[in-house]
């Protein structure tokens, strides 16, 4: 199977290598679930550039993006820029989940299942 490319901005490689060296606590408790092909097999990256934005995961064989969004996305205008980067992404064939914060810090056996969920929802359709 042929992988898709997928566009990126050059210029926020740097900015995703700096938010790579500064993850958040529920980045990190993910990303131990997800490195090395632990979810099922497939392979994610971290803070990878795709278009304009930064995904905070993201696996090119599913095309699925995965966010953890902190307090922040709660204020209106980074709600909007959530919004507008999800829509972006579906242009370019990428599904995304967000999960908030606390569900990763504190529920992420739940975390987990939905992603799961999702993946096989994914090789039903591929």
């Amino acid at each position: 199977m042929k992988r898709k490319i997928i566009p990126y901005n050059p210029r926020l490689k740097e900015f995703a290598r700096k938010l790579r060296n500064n993850s958040t606590e529920s980045e990190i408790k993910l990303w131990l679930h997800l490195k090395n092909s632990g979810m099922m097999g497939y392979d994610f990256d971290r803070q990878k550039p795709i278009g304009n934005y930064i995904c905070d995961f993201f696996c090119v064989d599913l095309m699925l993006a995965i966010e953890t969004d902190g307090i922040s996305h709660e204020i209106e205008e980074v709600y909007k820029r959530d919004l507008e980067k999800d829509a972006f992404l579906k242009t370019v064939g990428i599904e995304v989940l967000r999960f908030i914060d606390d569900d990763v810090l504190n529920n992420i056996e739940n975390v987990l299942r939905v992603i799961e969920t999702k993946i096989n929802t994914l090789n039903l359709h591929s």
